[in-house]
C-alpha cells in the first residue's frame, strides 16, 4: 500500500464550486495547495444542478409559449419530442461540463489528488488511496448530496433526484415530486409544460421558502396547471406499473417518482471528531459565516457542506473568504456576506431577498404591487403575482424583499442591489424607470412606503404627476 505523504499550506477537500474558490483564492495568496476529490467529475451547478435544470426550464417554456400563443392571435400547437428535449439537455449540459473539466486540467502540476479524505488530527488526512496529506490549513468544501428517505428505498428503482433526472432518455407519462422548494418547482412546472401528468407534494405549509403572503400567491398560479398538496407527506407503495402515492385524502399512480427535497451534507465520511471540531444537532460543525473558520482550529468550511446558504453564487463566496483565510491562517479577515438571495426559476419567478421581518413587527413598514393590473405584464398575457417591499419605518430603509411575478428574477436582483446598497424607497424612486416596463411596478410598492414612513414623496417635487396604476398607465 501506497504510504506517500503529501505536504501543503492548505488542503482542500471537494472539486466543486465552493472547493475551486477556495484552492484558486489560496494559492493567490501565495500558499502551497492540494484538492483533493474522488472523482473531478465537475461542479453541482454545471453537472446536476443550476444548468441542465435551466436548459429543462427553457424547453418546458417553448412549448407553453407556442401553447399560449392563440391568446396573442397566434395559432399553433407544440409537438413534443422528449427524447430530443432531453438530448438537447445532456449536449450543452455536457458542454458546461466540459468548461470546468478543462479549468481543472489546467491546475498547476501536482495539486489535484483523485482520492476520498477523512480526518486523522485537525490538519492530517488519511486518503483512501493509502497517503496522508499533511496541511497548515484544511478547507471542506465537500458539497451535499441527494438524499432518499426510508419509505422510498422500496421503489428506489422509479425514484429520480437531481442527479439521476437528466440522465432520461425519454419523458415519463406520469411523475410525483416531492419537495415544494425551487428544485421540486421548477422540475414539476416544466414536466407539465412538457406534456407530463405532475402531482407535486410538501410536508410543509410553503412553497419556495417564501413568506406566507407571496407563497399563497404564488400556489394559486401555479395550481391553475397541476396539482400540489401541501401539510401531505404521502405513502409510497410499489406499483406494477410504477409507484402508488396514497395520502390523508387521496391516491394516485406515477411511472416516477422525483426527490426533490433534502440534500444533506457530505460529511459523514470525513470523520471530523478526530478534527477537533465542536459539532451541531446534524454534525455540521459550528463556523463563523464572516471567516468560514471552524471554531479556533485551522479547519474551514465553505459551500453547501456546511449547509447555511446553499446556493451557487454563495458557494464561491463563502469559498473565497474560506481559501484566504485558510492561506493566512491564524490572520484572519472577516467579510462582510452578501445581501441574502435566492431565486426559484417558475414562472412567474419566485424570490426572497435580504430579512422579512416578523408579520407583528411593529419598527417595520411594508409596500405592495400587485402585477394582475400592472401594464407590461397585462402586455406580456402575465398579469399575475405579487412583490413585497419591506423597510425600516424610521427611515424607509430596505431591508428585503419576497416576491412571486413576472420577470422575478430580474427584479430580484435590483432589489437585492438596492437593500446592499442600503437605499431607503425614496432614494429608490429616485432612480430613472422606463415606461412601460416589469420594473417600474415596482414604484407602487416604494411610494407605499414612503406613505407608511411619512417620507417626502418625490412626485410632489417632479414634474411627474401622480399617475394611478392602471392599465396602459405609469405606474404609480
Amino acid at each position: 500500500m501506497n504510504t506517500d505523504t503529501h505536504r501543503a499550506d492548505v488542503a482542500v477537500i471537494g472539486a466543486g464550486t465552493a472547493g475551486l474558490a477556495a484552492e484558486r483564492h489560496a494559492r493567490r495568496e501565495g500558499a502551497r495547495t492540494l484538492l483533493i476529490d474522488p472523482d473531478f467529475a465537475g461542479t453541482t451547478c454545471a453537472t446536476v444542478g443550476c444548468m441542465p435544470s435551466k436548459l429543462l426550464i427553457a424547453a418546458a417554456e417553448a412549448a407553453d409559449g407556442a401553447r399560449r400563443a392563440v391568446e396573442f392571435g397566434v395559432h399553433a400547437a407544440p409537438h413534443v419530442n422528449g427524447r430530443d428535449v432531453m438530448q438537447r439537455v445532456r449536449r450543452l449540459r455536457d458542454d458546461f461540463v466540459r468548461g470546468v473539466l478543462e479549468d481543472i486540467t489546467a491546475l498547476p502540476e501536482g495539486t489535484c489528488i483523485r482520492a476520498s479524505a477523512r480526518f486523522e488530527a485537525p490538519g492530517v488526512l488519511a486518503l483512501d488511496n493509502g497517503e496522508r496529506v499533511e496541511a497548515r490549513s484544511v478547507v471542506i468544501a465537500t458539497g451535499a448530496s441527494p438524499a432518499l428517505p426510508a419509505p422510498y428505498e422500496a421503489v428506489a428503482q422509479n425514484v429520480l433526484t437531481n442527479a439521476t433526472v437528466f440522465g432520461l432518455d425519454v419523458l415519463p407519462e406520469t411523475l410525483g415530486v416531492i419537495g415544494a422548494g425551487p428544485l421540486g418547482l421548477e422540475m414539476a412546472q416544466a414536466m407539465h409544460r412538457l406534456g407530463v401528468r405532475v402531482e407535486l407534494f410538501d410536508a410543509g405549509d410553503r412553497l419556495a421558502g417564501l413568506p406566507a403572503e407571496s407563497s399563497a400567491a404564488l400556489f394559486d398560479i401555479l395550481t391553475q396547471s397541476f396539482s400540489i398538496h401541501l401539510n401531505c407527506k404521502p405513502d409510497p407503495a410499489p406499483h406494477p406499473e410504477g409507484v402508488a402515492l396514497r395520502w390523508r385524502d387521496g391516491e394516485a399512480r406515477f411511472d416516477r417518482i422525483l426527490m426533490g427535497a433534502g440534500r444533506p451534507p457530505n460529511l459523514k465520511s470525513l470523520a471530523l471528531e478526530n478534527a477537533g471540531l465542536d459539532l451541531d444537532d446534524h454534525g455540521t460543525p459550528h463556523f463563523d459565516p464572516t471567516t468560514m473558520q471552524c471554531g479556533d482550529a485551522p479547519v474551514f468550511i465553505a459551500g453547501d457542506a456546511n449547509h447555511h446558504r446553499p446556493l451557487l453564487h454563495e458557494a464561491s463566496q463563502e469559498g473565497t473568504i474560506a481559501g484566504r483565510n485558510a492561506a493566512a491562517f491564524p490572520d484572519l479577515r472577516s467579510t462582510a456576506r452578501k445581501v441574502p438571495l435566492s431565486i426559484a426559476f417558475t414562472q412567474p419567478a419566485a424570490a426572497v431577498i435580504g430579512t422579512i421581518p416578523e408579520e407583528d413587527d411593529s419598527g417595520h413598514v411594508t409596500g405592495v404591487v400587485d402585477f394582475a393590473d400592472q401594464g407590461r405584464a397585462v402586455v406580456m398575457g402575465q398579469a399575475h403575482g405579487v412583490a413585497r417591499l419591506h423597510a425600516r419605518a424610521s427611515d424607509g430603509k430596505l431591508i428585503g424583499a419576497s416576491l412571486c411575478a413576472p420577470g422575478g428574477e430580474h427584479l430580484a436582483h435590483l432589489l437585492a442591489w438596492l437593500i446592499q446598497g442600503e437605499a431607503t424607497a425614496s432614494e429608490a424612486l429616485e432612480l430613472p424607470f422606463y415606461h412601460p416596463t416589469l420594473e417600474e411596478g415596482l414604484k407602487t410598492a416604494l411610494r407605499e412606503v414612503c406613505a407608511q414612513c411619512g417620507l417626502e414623496r418625490p412626485w410632489q417635487r417632479d414634474d411627474d404627476p401622480r399617475p394611478g396604476s392602471g392599465r396602459g398607465r405609469p405606474d404609480k
